[in-house]
């Protein structure tokens, strides 16, 4: 992966040094600016990876936004932020495109810490309006209604059931002059669904000689639709809007992957996220089978599910792909939902569907689901409707940051009243448990694996109930219990093996189904002096302070030492490398492991005769 400095396109245009000089840089200069941002994206977003195709999409409009409104004092906010690459480039981030979202680099969203431009740093969906509510509130409580509060949202992210509540608030707001910047390519990921991309589309194909039209009725001025790839258009209109002093919706059309032929042809999404590339003259990698990643395994064997099961029905917030149900929507199409960026939506829907005698299969981000935990608490766990949720990206996700970190939910979704919560730990464990969900007719499940490839199968010795015994010493008496969680099984049966070189007799246990605790688990650790649970969800709350509390529970005074992430918001990295900082790689947990037993189970006279 790269991590020099980039050889940026030479020379570099005048006008896209500063913002003094692009705001007064002649409009003729403005258009071999945008090519060479392109340039500088393609190579530098290829070389790091992240997210190309909206980011070549709205180089014109950036340009526009920075040369007609006055950052910081003016407040730019980006909904989700994966757009604002360009933004990042003409706020004087030129120079870390090398290390775009490398360890210690520039993140791929929106940070407060980089600069005094970026206002929003959560790159979850849908919340731009009512941050620019708010903001727009501040400024006429502070007397300062002269800064302009511009709020730049896609279509795709006007789905979303907060975008609608914004747009009730900020309509009926004649005396609070919010401009909404539409960035309309007729995309999420996947092409935008639904009545609101329906009307975008007459929009578009009329221009402004339809009459009222949605955003008019609920107290809007309206702009556009408007070319997104002339500046000088878009400037234009910017420039009406904000001496309108009124809310206002300035409508852009913008082509994803604008400039880069392989993005506007790729039918996908248009190259919105890519990987970074081999390193020049790194080796050709050996030709052998790419192992299948968790996404894959699980889309095919949902796949294979539904085919069996006439009633398992599947739904998706705007993201069909990226979450494996292409292969089910293409089989059986007529069962597969996208409801757009609506998670809340999708989970009631869900319910709704349950109820009617179907099995339905959610599949979020992990990142993502927490935004419907009253939906799955009082839609779906209340009435104990049979929903499956399925959380891809769970756990550290690498390098888009601490908003998409899946951390969080065994911590919040454990609390739910019935939830079965399962962390499969390779292919076959997943294809099983998705399997025993769709059979659970009493109540919500949940599987959650993280994003990445599976790694190679690890098989039980035997099984406890619930519970996959991956090693157990036949040594009396049993001193570690091991219990990992998901993918970590396989670094807590190597951490077993450095700890019985270490003279400890242990055992490695993996839950199969973690959530509510299974009663064999907590018999485990009663048959052990020391109990170590290992999870990649937040420490505080998560799976291992369940445990701790069973057995309190069950007057198991064995010591429960719980092993997990932090609870704080986790930089950009490496999943290996975030995971070995929080002490969860086999080295960090037998660590963690010798020191409690030694804490713990050692007579004080002997404590300290394994750690230094």
């Amino acid at each position: 992966m790269h991590t020099e400095p980039l050889p940026w396109p030479s020379p570099v245009p005048p006008s896209v040094r500063s913002l003094q000089a692009l705001r007064s840089a002649p409009v003729q200069d403005l258009a071999p600016a945008a090519e060479w941002i392109r340039t500088l994206l393609i190579d530098a977003v290829g070389r790091t990876g992240g997210h190309l195709g909206p980011n070549l999409g709205v180089v014109e409009l950036s340009l526009a936004l920075h040369r007609v409104f006055t950052s910081p004092r003016d407040s730019i906010v980006f909904d989700t932020g994966h757009q604002a690459y360009v933004h990042k480039l003409l706020t004087g981030r030129l120079a870390g495109f090398g290390q775009l979202r490398q360890a210690g680099g520039l993140s791929g969203y929106p940070s407060r810490s980089e600069s005094v431009h970026d206002l929003v740093e959560n790159s979850h969906a849908s919340t731009a309006l009512a941050y620019a509510d708010g903001l727009a509130k501040a400024r006429k409580l502070a007397g300062a209604g002269e800064r302009a509060v511009v709020a730049v949202i896609g279509d795709g992210a006007l789905t979303g059931g907060m975008a609608w509540e914004g747009l009730n608030n900020l309509g009926a707001a004649s005396d609070r002059p919010v401009i909404i910047v539409l960035n309309d390519n007729g995309r999420a990921y996947a092409p935008t669904c639904g009545a609101l991309a329906d009307h975008l589309a007459t929009l578009r194909k009329n221009g402004n000689c339809a009459g009222p039209n949605l955003f008019t009725v609920l107290g809007f001025a309206y702009l556009g639709p408007l070319d997104g790839h002339d500046t000088a258009q878009v400037e234009a209109a910017l420039h009406r809007a904000r001496a309108l002093r009124r809310p206002v919706v300035v409508h852009v059309v913008t082509v994803k992957g604008k400039g880069h032929l392989p993005a506007e042809l790729d039918e996908a999404d248009c190259l919105h996220a890519v990987g970074p590339a081999p390193a020049p003259g790194s080796p050709a990698p050996a030709a052998k089978a790419a192992a299948p990643s968790w996404t894959g395994v699980f889309g095919s064997a949902l796949a294979r599910a539904a085919a069996e099961r006439p009633e398992v029905v599947a739904i998706s917030a705007a993201m069909i792909r990226p979450t494996g149900l292409h292969p089910m929507a293409q089989q059986l199409p007529g069962r597969v939902f996208d409801v757009g960026i609506a998670e809340q939506h999708a989970v009631c829907s869900a319910a709704g569907l349950a109820m009617a005698g179907m099995h339905p299969v959610v599949a979020v981000y992990a990142t993502f689901m927490s935004r419907a935990l009253d939906q799955v608490l009082m839609d779906v766990a209340l009435h104990r409707l049979p929903v499956t949720f399925v959380l891809d990206r769970a756990g550290v996700t690498g390098p888009d940051g601490s908003s998409h970190h899946g951390m969080w939910d065994p911590a919040v979704f454990g609390v739910v009243p019935g939830m079965r919560l399962a962390a499969p730990r390779d292919a076959p464990t997943l294809r099983a448990l998705l399997d025993e969900a769709l059979a659970d007719n009493d109540g919500p499940t949940m599987l959650r694996f993280p994003k990445g490839n599976v790694p190679a199968d690890l098989p039980a010795g035997r099984r406890l109930g619930d519970i996959d015994l991956l090693h157990q010493t036949c040594q009396q008496p049993r001193d570690v219990l091991l219990i990992g969680l998901g993918p970590l099984a396989a670094a807590c049966l190597a951490a077993g093996q450095e700890l019985s070189a270490h003279g400890l007799s242990v055992t490695v246990a993996s839950p199969r189904w973690a959530l509510p605790v299974p009663g064999e688990l907590v018999d485990l650790a009663a048959d052990h002096a020391l109990t170590v649970t290992v999870e990649d969800g937040v420490r505080t709350g998560g799976i291992g302070s369940a445990l701790a509390q069973a057995c309190t529970d069950a007057y198991v005074s064995t010591p429960v030492c719980q092993l997990g992430l932090p609870r704080r918001f986790l930089p950009h990295g490496p999943r290996d490398d975030l995971l070995r900082a929080a002490g969860l790689d086999r080295d960090g947990i037998t660590a963690s492991a010798l020191r409690a037993y030694d804490t713990h189970c050692t007579p004080p006279a002997r404590r300290s005769r394994r750690i230094s």
